[in-house]
Order: C-alpha cells, then structure tokens, then sequence
C-alpha cells in the first residue's frame, strides 16, 4: 500500500472536496478534473508551489460551494508568438 505525505493527503481531500462541490453545477466536473491532472505533473519535490496551488485551491473550493457561482475564472500565461 503508497503512503501518502501529508501534503499529499491533503491535496487528494481537497480533491474530493472539489467534485462533491462541482456536482450540482453543470459543466464544473471536466474542468475540476483537467486542472488537477494538469498539476498532477508539477514534481513532487516542488513543495512551494504545490503549496501556494493548494492555498489558490482553497479559495476557489470557497467560491464554488458559494449558491450564487456559476463559472470560476482562470488566469492564463500568455502564449509567446514565434
């Protein structure tokens, strides 16, 4: 059986946090999923920004279980132009 760190635990509650709360808003689901892979590929060595994403998360979590939100915002790096 892994075992997990305690960052790790966390990570994976918020996690499940997320999907209880995006369940009875339509379209959330996908979205949920796609950003916690895409930062499933942050290293695990890598604590300072997985920790400052863990606290950004929290934030949103806080957002989304709100009655009144209907879409989150994202910010996005601008794509550099060759």
């Amino acid at each position: 059986m892994v075992r997990h760190s305690k960052l790790q635990k966390q990570v994976l509650s918020l996690y499940r946090q997320f999907l209880r709360a995006g369940q009875d808003k339509p379209g959330f689901l996908p979205r949920i999923r796609d950003e916690f892979r895409q930062n499933a590929r942050i290293p695990k060595t890598d604590v300072m920004h997985i920790e400052y994403l863990y606290r950004r998360a929290q934030r949103q979590l806080d957002q989304l279980k709100d009655v009144n939100t209907k879409q989150l915002g994202t910010f996005q790096k601008p794509r550099m132009e060759s």
